[in-house]
């Protein structure tokens, strides 16, 4: 009996190892693919400063209608 407990304990260390030693190797694969692509392909400047608003150059005619088509779609749809 005892023999059969030390197979097991030896059997489940084993693959409790094997795991560990994946998933430590899928760790370090992923923090070089990260490097990698932060290298080649950096992240864009931001351009927030630059993009104008929509709301500044849109037509009062516009807004009009688009709320008359949302009041009437409403109105339809109850």
């Amino acid at each position: 009996m005892t023999e059969l407990m030390s197979k097991g304990i030896e059997l489940m260390l084993a693959g409790m190892g094997i795991v560990f030693l994946f998933l430590a190797m899928l760790v370090v694969a992923i923090n070089m693919m990260s490097a990698l692509i932060q290298r080649f392909f950096p992240e864009a400047p931001n351009l927030a400063g630059t993009v104008t608003t929509l709301s500044s150059g849109t037509d009062k005619n516009i807004i009009a209608a688009i709320t008359a088509a949302v009041h009437q779609h409403r109105s339809k749809h109850k």
